[in-house]
């Protein structure tokens, strides 16, 4: 019985330290059918956007590649890719080469479409 006591202490230690998001992607300027202005979308720790629905975030724009971007979180730190996209990812306005580093109130532009990095909702406990 000591023993169950101890792996149930343990797992509902580990449970409350699960984080919850880790970013939150917010539509910031869009076309129409595309991602709604005021739109928020949580970050999973790598995030891919495109206007292909096996996206993370699936972004119906026509200047959008099928796989356009790519957002991971590395070591407490936020990197923007583009996957070889025929228009080009930009970050702060300036186009995105290799992996760049971009933080929380940057602008991520994928075609006409633009996003704002924002730090994520606060958990809320029970």
């Amino acid at each position: 019985m000591a023993v169950l006591r101890l792996l149930w202490r343990d797992l509902r230690a580990a449970a409350a330290q699960v984080p919850g998001e880790l970013g939150r992607l917010v539509v910031t300027a869009s076309v129409e059918g595309g991602p709604p202005v005021g739109g928020s979308y949580p970050l999973d720790a790598v995030t891919t956007l495109g206007r292909d629905v096996n996206n993370t975030i699936a972004v119906d724009d026509g200047f959008v590649s099928a796989e356009h971007a790519v957002l991971s979180y590395r070591g407490r730190v936020w990197y923007l890719e583009d996957r070889k996209s025929a228009n080009g990812t930009f970050a702060g306005g300036r186009r995105v080469e290799d992996p760049t580093p971009v933080a929380f109130g940057d602008e991520i532009q994928l075609g006409q479409v633009r996003f704002r990095l924002e730090r994520p909702r606060p958990v809320r406990r029970p």
